[in-house]
């Protein structure tokens, strides 16, 4: 599933096509994903100006100037792409509807934006602008790992006295938004931290060594477009290349690329996800 890094990079792929555009034409193919689709959705978006577009977690936000937000998460498989515009920053002609384009929207700027999703554990929905942090989907996650609310201080007091592994604590979603498997196996070996190491046994210096560390594994991955794994593509169509840089995550077996270890990544399952560490490196 799409981790932070790889919705931001969209987000800001969609940037020119969508914010301060306005949606022409909103075409809406079935009438669920993984939810369904809101009451008269494709009309409620047909006609309205994008006044910003921004992520909280792993989800897209469209503020629109009915006063409703457009929720969207992209789930497992779900992209959007965009195609057509006649500035000549994306793709001049659009392409043949496919199977699994079940949102599609024609900005008058020319651009068209498809949310296609084959396996469609997407979902999409609008609320009020002013009450979008209430939303159900939202309004139990935690601070935004490259914000001000997420520092030192706020790790230590969330993993003081927890008995779950370090892996798990960073997973919960409640404690921080946006983070998965991905990056946080990356960010402990880049830290020194077993993913088995009890949270609440982390010293306090270790645990604030951990935000500066994942802050730059984000910006990293951000960086360089996110991590194309399975189905994930930027809003261009193009592969993110993170994946190539990985010291860790799916290179079970592996010599280890700090310089002088001769260990091997290992792979252990907790909570039914893979972690991938260095036994010799993470403590």
């Amino acid at each position: 599933m799409p981790e932070l890094p790889e919705v931001e990079t969209v987000r800001c792929g969609l940037l020119p096509a969508m914010e301060g555009a306005v949606i022409a034409r909103a075409q809406v193919n079935r009438p669920d994903l993984r939810w369904p689709f809101p009451e008269h959705m494709a009309e409620r978006l047909t006609g309205q100006r994008v006044n910003a577009l921004r992520r909280r977690s792993k989800y897209i936000l469209a503020d629109l100037a009915s006063d409703e937000t457009l929720i969207i998460h992209l789930g497992m498989s779900g992209r959007m792409l965009i195609s057509g515009d006649p500035l000549g920053q994306f793709h001049h002609d659009h392409p043949a509807p496919e199977k699994h384009d079940h949102v599609v929207l024609d900005m008058e700027n020319g651009a068209r934006v498809t949310f296609n999703d084959a396996r469609r554990f997407g979902a999409m929905d609008l609320t009020p602008t002013k009450a979008v942090e209430q939303h159900w989907l939202i309004r139990d996650l935690g601070p935004e790992p490259l914000g001000n609310d997420f520092h030192e201080d706020y790790l230590k007091e969330r993993l003081n006295g927890r008995n779950t592994p370090m892996k798990s604590a960073l997973l919960d979603q409640k404690i921080i938004a946006g983070l998965g498997n991905i990056y946080v196996c990356e960010a402990l070996f880049r830290a020194g931290v077993s993913p088995k190491r009890k949270a609440g046994k982390l010293s306090a210096a270790r645990v604030g060594a951990l935000v500066p560390v994942i802050r730059q594994v984000l910006r990293d991955a951000i960086e360089a477009g996110g991590s194309s794994l399975k189905d994930y593509r930027q809003a261009h169509g193009e592969l993110g290349y993170f994946q190539h840089s990985f010291d860790v995550y799916d290179r079970e077996g592996e010599a280890c690329k700090s310089p002088d270890c001769d260990a091997t990544i290992k792979r252990i399952v907790q909570s039914g996800r893979s972690s991938f560490y260095c036994p010799k490196c993470q403590r």
